[in-house]
């Protein structure tokens, strides 16, 4: 029996997608690191690889067991290719040819696509104008965010902006196909265990082909250090939180971090690195919050209460 989906988030809901967004904003920090020594996909088959064996470690610590079922791994192997090997890939070659911040704006159009994906895949998770104007207006709180410059921004390669927009369109697929493991009754440590061994067993292999290690420079202690901190944080902790907040609060929902990661990869800039906040940083996070506001309603039954 599968579960109910909060339309409107609780506090609990939205204390973990904060907590997954600083997480996954962070990831900004270790890759601007590791990117310095390795290439791209190096980088994220590490990144699986090793995320991959510390769940494994913690589903054995507590006592838990992997399915055996071939219906579950196949389950599991779909959502690593969508949700990991496919996105990762397409970012990370689209960012040796525009600039990040493009990047970053042309992927937090990821909840645009939820809305559209689950509208016709789902029952319970369908279009209303509030979650409509609530997208478009936290879109453009990202925009004004992380600024014009970045959209102005010239590039040669216009094919390599729609490695995010792709990119996009998997993560909204993944998040509405993820919801059948809390249906088949998975715990989240175990769903994120499999999905991100999944993921590892057809990453790597790509990597050795594209990137042999062979041929690249032993990285040195601060990479390692960069890259434990992306398998252990980014991907370990992370995915175990993604997976709670897919089984109760939906895709949708779920996929509103991605407006959130630019806010805390700028706030984590401002407080570690020292870095300037600027009036459209402030305006920026204003918008998102007004939007995250509308898609999960509140904002609407306080404007017009008759339609709560």
């Amino acid at each position: 029996m599968s579960r109910q989906i909060n339309h409107q988030m609780t506090a609990t809901e939205w204390a973990l997608l904060i907590l997954l967004a600083i997480l996954w904003g962070g990831s900004y920090f270790y890759n601007a690191i590791a990117i310095k020594e390795l290439p791209p996909l190096a980088i994220v088959a590490v990144r699986v690889g090793l995320g991959a064996a510390l769940l494994y470690l913690v589903v054995r610590l507590t006592g838990g067991r992997m399915p055996r079922e071939w219906t579950t791994w196949r389950a599991f192997f779909f959502m690593g290719l969508i949700n990991n090997v496919i996105p990762f890939s397409l970012v990370a070659w689209s960012q040796t040819h525009i600039a990040s911040g493009l990047a970053a704006i042309l992927n937090a159009t990821t909840p645009l696509f939820t809305v559209l994906v689950a509208h016709y895949a789902t029952h319970d998770e369908k279009m209303s104008p509030g979650r409509i104007v609530g997208l478009l207006v936290g879109f453009a709180g990202v925009v004004l965010m992380i600024g014009p410059d970045a959209i102005t921004e010239s590039t040669n390669d216009v094919i390599a902006e729609f490695g995010p927009l792709g990119a996009a369109v998997f993560y909204a697929a993944s998040g509405v196909y993820g919801r059948r493991f809390s249906r088949m009754g998975l715990k989240p440590l175990v769903t994120a265990t499999g999905q991100i061994t999944a993921a590892a067993v057809m990453m790597i292999p790509l990597a050795l082909v594209i990137d042999p290690p062979w041929l690249l420079h032993m990285p040195g202690v601060e990479t390692w250090a960069a890259l434990f901190g992306l398998a252990a944080i980014s991907t370990t902790l992370a995915y175990v939180i993604f997976y709670r907040i897919l089984s109760t609060a939906g895709a949708v929902n779920l996929l509103l971090v991605t407006f959130l990661v630019p806010v805390s990869a700028i706030l984590l800039g401002a407080v570690i690195l020292h870095e300037h906040l600027g009036a459209n940083h402030f305006l920026g996070m204003a918008c998102i919050g007004l939007g995250l506001a509308a898609i999960d309603g509140r904002l609407v039954r306080l404007v017009w209460p008759a339609r709560a």
